[in-house]
């Protein structure tokens, strides 16, 4: 009987070891890591010996470019911290064409890269290249380049006046006629994406001087006739044609006579006491459809006096 006791106590002793050891070894053996993906975080005990058996037993699904620290065939380790970035969509444009790269956040610069699209000097990036991106970003590249063409452009010449006593006020006589000068200019052109955005000058160089013009303006306001002197205000170059009865009344309301005289009002106001080279005194008393800027029409008694006048160039003078 003792001895039959003995043996129950050691078959138990046993059982119990064999509990322990398999406890312990189950206890040793399991990991207790955290999975951090899809903006969820869940803490999972686990046998698995590699991060890629751990996210296959978590039932996390992978995508080709998706992002997993540490790597999938990184060993696990108690306590260990699994981040999945999952990867979206870029799209750069380039050169005409879009090209649509799948990534997770980087930089701009890590995008064109992925997206086989190379940078010249110049050109211009929008975001910038140190810019995070973001799912469903466009990332623009301007291509820049410039170029610098010489043209001749036109230099102005000046107008210098000078007085002339000998020549009656409002007349004015060229004494030498100006000349444009020449300028060459060199221009540095921007293109962007091959259209033309600015111009910016960078040299330029007088290659023919312009020649000035000089004007003799008038400053006399006697005219001598004969015996006779007279003051005027100013003197006008017209084409002055002749006219006769038409039985109508002048612009001012009397008949024509010799002496009277139609006139652009805003060239020769009415009212104002003339002197005709060539015709004498006379009134601006009428106007006419086609009397228009620098011509008159002068009064005759006749029809054959008007024809016999015809169509001249005069001065006439508007009176004190």
């Amino acid at each position: 009987m003792p001895g039959k006791t003995s043996k129950r106590v050691l078959l138990v002793l046993l059982l119990l070891a064999t509990t322990f050891a398999v406890g312990f070894t189950y206890y040793i053996t399991q990991q207790t890591v955290v999975i951090i993906a899809d903006e969820q975080v869940q803490t999972v005990n686990t046998f698995k010996d590699t991060v890629g058996e751990v996210l296959r037993e978590a039932n996390i699904k992978l995508q080709n470019a998706d992002k997993v620290e540490p790597g999938l065939s990184a060993p696990v380790t108690d306590g260990m911290k699994i981040t999945v970035t999952r990867a979206f969509p870029v799209t750069v444009t380039a050169d005409g064409r879009e090209h649509r790269v799948i990534t997770t956040p980087v930089t701009v610069a890590e995008v064109l890269y992925k997206a086989g699209v190379f940078l010249n000097e110049e050109d211009v990036v929008k975001p910038g290249l140190d810019k995070v991106v973001e799912p469903d970003e466009t990332v623009q590249v301007v291509r820049v380049t410039t170029e610098e063409v010489e043209e001749f452009q036109e230099v102005p010449f000046k107008v210098v006046r000078k007085e002339d006593h000998s020549l009656a006020r409002g007349l004015r006589r060229i004494i030498q006629r100006g000349k444009p000068g020449k300028e060459k200019v060199v221009m540095r052109i921007r293109y962007e994406n091959g259209k033309e955005v600015s111009r910016e000058i960078v040299d330029r160089e007088i290659v023919e001087q312009p020649r000035e013009q000089v004007v003799a303006m008038g400053t006399l306001q006697t005219y001598s006739r004969g015996s006779r002197e007279f003051r005027f205000q100013r003197a006008i170059e017209v084409v002055a044609t002749g006219y006769t009865h038409t039985g109508n009344v002048t612009y001012t309301g009397v008949y024509p006579k010799v002496g009277t005289v139609a006139v652009d009002p805003s060239v020769i106001p009415l009212g104002s006491r003339l002197y005709i080279e060539g015709y004498g005194f006379g009134v601006a008393q009428d106007t006419g459809g086609f009397i228009k800027g620098k011509r008159i029409d002068l009064f005759f008694e006749n029809r054959q006096e008007a024809l016999n006048w015809g169509r001249r160039k005069v001065k006439v003078y508007i009176l004190q």
